[in-house]
């Protein structure tokens, strides 16, 4: 901190550790600040190509808890545009199929960022999320349900949790 600087208060603090925990990437790391500004810097000792690790467990129709998680904050926030078990709308694409095409990184930059796009003459927006706590918090539950589904191991609807016994 040079001098006539403040120094950053707990919540300013807070919501960069947030957003430098949930932007770190294998092979990337991407610090996405509130104002927009994505800096990229590549971390040395990482395989290009490697096969990325499934950030979810689903067996049967039965999630984890973050995945789970990202089921029901996918379907409290996104759906309304990107549909029902994100398979799209009029209003925005099929997530599902998105993802297929996306790394994590990617993923998170649109969703903090925002994304403009024009197909067949019309203008679709997709708005920035960075000072959502409510997505920015679980953006990699988000994920993880969205790879779940995309990757064909989570089906249509409500998943069960994996961590409940049943008696």
């Amino acid at each position: 901190m040079s001098w006539g600087e403040t120094a950053p208060g707990p919540v300013e603090r807070e919501n960069l550790n947030v957003i430098r925990r949930l932007c770190t990437v294998r092979g990337t790391v991407r610090l996405a600040l509130l104002a927009g500004v994505v800096v990229s810097l590549s971390v040395p000792g990482t395989a290009l190509g490697a096969e990325e690790e499934k950030p979810y467990t689903a067996v049967d129709g039965k999630v984890d808890k973050g995945t789970y998680n990202g089921y029901r904050r996918y379907h409290n926030t996104c759906h309304v545009c990107h549909g029902p078990d994100g398979l799209g709308s009029s209003f925005g694409p099929a997530l599902v199929e998105s993802v297929k095409q996306m790394t994590y990184g990617e993923f998170a930059e649109v969703v903090v960022n925002g994304r403009r796009s024009t197909v067949g003459g019309k203008e679709s927006v997709m708005p920035a999320f960075a000072e959502n706590r409510d997505v920015m918090y679980y953006l990699e539950d988000f994920w993880a349900y969205l790879k779940a589904r995309a990757d064909g191991a989570l089906g249509r609807g409500r998943p069960g949790k994996l961590w409940v016994k049943e008696n």
